[in-house]
């Protein structure tokens, strides 16, 4: 089934539409989200947002991109929503410890992460890479995620981004820079 097949059926309200968009592209958006959140649950979850905001929303999708860049871009952008909301409730639970007086735990510890396309062997590398990661600025994790963890070109990253290949060109590399430092001072400081 083509793009063109999914809006179709999805526009008509079609369920065996949608349960085939469902199918196509179940891995593909939640190993995006997953690599965003660090989190299989959340990743889970997110994922299935994804779904419902492409069924509600289709009538929305105008074509200037790809049906699947525009999926990507939703994925992107609810990851992105879950992690700003996260990193809120974590500002809001340290401003009430100071009031309150109480310890919270706000550890900035490497978290445990399973990602699929990780083999065992690395998964130790893998969660300090993707701590670095989370460590960058939202831009530059965006076009680092999308093209070292999902494997998307340039192109398909601008497209996503909604920004020049340029802008991705520039961005991957103060992506890689900011990675290069952040890794180089944890294993100064852990090893």
């Amino acid at each position: 089934m083509d793009e063109s097949d999914f809006i179709s059926l999805l526009r008509n309200k079609n369920e065996s539409g949608f349960k085939e968009l469902v199918d196509t592209y179940s891995n593909k958006v939640f190993n995006t989200v997953l690599g965003f959140v660090q989190n299989r649950e959340d990743a889970e979850d997110i994922s299935q947002e994804v779904f419902i905001d492409v069924y509600r929303s289709v009538e929305n999708f105008k074509g200037d991109s790809k049906f699947s860049t525009w999926i990507y871009r939703i994925a992107v952008n609810k990851s992105l929503d879950h992690l700003k909301a996260k990193k809120r409730s974590k500002r809001f639970a340290f401003v009430q410890s100071l009031f309150s007086g109480e310890d919270t735990n706000l550890s900035t510890d490497v978290p445990h992460f399973e990602h699929p396309g990780v083999i065992l062997e690395n998964k130790e590398h893998a969660k300090v890479l993707f701590y670095a990661i989370s460590k960058i600025p939202e831009n530059q994790r965006t076009a680092f995620t999308l093209h070292k963890v999902e494997g998307l070109n340039y192109t398909e990253i601008s497209d996503i981004m909604e920004v020049s290949i340029s802008s991705v060109e520039s961005l991957m590399f103060r992506a890689k820079q900011n990675l290069k430092e952040i890794l180089k001072n944890y294993y100064e400081n852990n090893f």
